[in-house]
């Protein structure tokens, strides 16, 4: 084996830390990036808020020692913002602050502030509701008292659990103990669409695992008939429909709560049916299946259409996720201005008690942490900066689409505001995800002011967002009763001036959540 020393030229892109911090900062959410921020400020003692000092003036980052003292002798009053020179108004300011009140008008006060008590019915004042127990006023001159009840406009913005609503009516039953214990648990074991899912076999055999001294064959029986008792007072509560097992039952319940008619009848025999047929609408087969005629079951398939499919659909407490818009797009004119939101973004400076405090003591590891606190407001500015520029791009790529909406989309794709802006796709691509913009016609993700483009008989370009609200718009003016089928979009598109193809029709279609001129088509 024989050794030697050797010499070779190599090329190798290394990613500082700083640089990796921005890359990762650029790619944050809103949400995210909060969560960033709160996580720097505790571990950073060199960070903090530039709203908790009330400071209005910038930290200067790039200096050595960002934070300087104040001259010996100087006004420090003079720093300070008006805001925080302001008290925050305590019990004594809210009082001094009402209008002074005439002598012969401090009887009827103390009579209105005492409930109507006077001191010719002393006995008045040994009621309940005369105490002088509360916790007062609090600095902003509001009543502080923790069990306050809830107002009406807080009791109505909650909404009703599916449950609490059935709870609610089971208390007009007359059933036992054992009853009424099957028809809680049966309710309980609803899910956010009023369907049972579990079969009650499966529920029978959960309630004796619980008690194994009663897991006998006849406790099994009487059990499984007091649920099937109890599953019939369930579906028989409000919303109709709840408490079904499946699709089919939760159709045929709510078909028994319609007055008797033809329709309803049709609409019966039709939920014995393969739910399949039914959405195709294959007359033909449900014409054999159920010997009812073709006018019979148009008539039950339209009972059908207005029926609920999910019971509890209005109780469902589904998740709001509130999008906090990062860019603010505001119309004057023939104007846009585009502007950053100030509620998401940071104003972090360097604590100036700190600072000093490092400067007598250089080096180690503190003297490292300043530094990263440096990095980390720079990147924070550089973040909001890049952001505030592709958001500019993008607002003059697309005027027409804040003037005429939709269909005034053009075709973009991320390729275009890196040229223009001197940048990387993939940074491009980091700053548009995750991020939303406020506009007049709506907030929206930046992903979707850019999509592809399809060729025009002039020789330009349609963009696929557009192409998309036109199909919409189409569709919506058809005439029900003989719906556009692909090919004739298709075919509409092309006397526009847009080559778009059968297939293109039906995937735009599809992403629309339109269905097929089949199942459109009114009967």
């Amino acid at each position: 084996m024989k050794t030697g020393l050797g010499l070779r030229l190599t090329q190798q892109l290394t990613l500082t830390p700083q640089l990796q911090q921005s890359l990762r900062l650029l790619q944050l959410s809103a949400l995210e990036l909060a969560q960033e921020v709160e996580q720097m400020l505790a571990d950073n003692p060199f960070l903090e808020r530039a709203e908790d000092t009330g400071a209005e003036e910038p930290t200067d980052v790039d200096a050595p020692d960002a934070a300087q003292p104040s001259e010996p002798g100087g006004d420090e009053t003079t720093a300070r913002s008006p805001v925080a020179e302001e008290a925050p108004p305590d019990t004594v300011s809210v009082m001094e602050a009402a209008a002074p009140l005439a002598q012969e008008e401090w009887g009827a006060q103390l009579d209105e502030d005492a409930g109507g008590w006077r001191d010719d019915d002393p006995d008045a004042a040994l009621g309940p509701d005369w105490q002088w127990e509360g916790p007062g006023l609090d600095r902003d001159g509001r009543w502080q008292d923790d069990d306050e009840p809830a107002s009406a406009a807080d009791l109505a913005s909650r909404p009703e659990r599916l449950q609490d609503h059935l709870h609610a009516q089971a208390l007009a039953l007359h059933l036992t103990a054992e009853e009424r214990a099957a028809l809680h648990f049966l309710i309980e074991s609803l899910d956010d669409d009023g369907y049972l899912a579990e079969p009650l076999e499966a529920l029978a055999q959960a309630l004796l695992a619980r008690d194994a001294e009663d897991a006998d064959p006849e406790r099994a029986e009487e059990l499984l008939a007091l649920l099937r008792r109890a599953l019939g007072w369930l579906q028989a509560m409000e919303p109709a429909g709840v408490g079904a097992r499946d699709l089919a039952e939760c159709l045929r319940l709510q078909v028994l709560e319609q007055r008797d008619s033809p329709a309803a009848r049709a609409a019966l025999a039709l939920c014995a049916q393969p739910l399949e047929w039914i959405a195709r609408r294959d007359l033909r087969r449900l014409s054999a299946a159920t010997g009812l005629p073709e006018d019979q079951l148009r008539a039950g398939l339209a009972l059908l259409t207005r029926l609920e499919p999910k019971p509890g659909r209005r109780f469902a407490q589904a998740e709001r996720l509130v999008v906090v818009p990062d860019v603010l797009v505001t119309v004057r004119g023939t104007r846009f201005d585009v502007q950053l939101n100030p509620a998401t973004q940071p104003r972090l400076r360097i604590c100036d008690a700190y600072a000093r405090a490092l400067r007598q003591h250089r080096g180690g590891d503190l003297q490292q942490r300043l530094q990263e606190a440096r990095w980390f407001i720079r990147n924070l500015q550089q973040r909001g900066e890049t952001l505030l520029r592709v958001a500019r791009a993008i607002v003059q790529h697309q005027r027409s689409f804040f003037l005429h909406g939709e269909v005034g989309m053009r075709p973009l794709v991320l390729r275009d505001i890196a040229e223009e802006l001197g940048l990387h796709e993939s940074t491009i691509s980091r700053v548009t995800t995750a991020k939303y913009m406020a506009t007049p016609l709506g907030t929206y993700e930046l992903k979707y002011f850019f999509g592809s483009a399809l060729g025009t008989d002039g020789g330009g370009n349609a963009s696929s967002t557009a192409v998309r609200a036109l199909i919409r718009q189409m569709i919506a003016e058809e005439d029900p009763r003989q719906p556009l089928s692909d090919a004739q979009i298709a075919e509409r598109l092309r006397e526009q001036g847009i080559e778009c193809a059968r297939r293109t029709v039906a995937k735009y279609r599809e992403a629309l959540r339109i269905p097929t001129a089949t199942l459109r088509r009114a009967r």
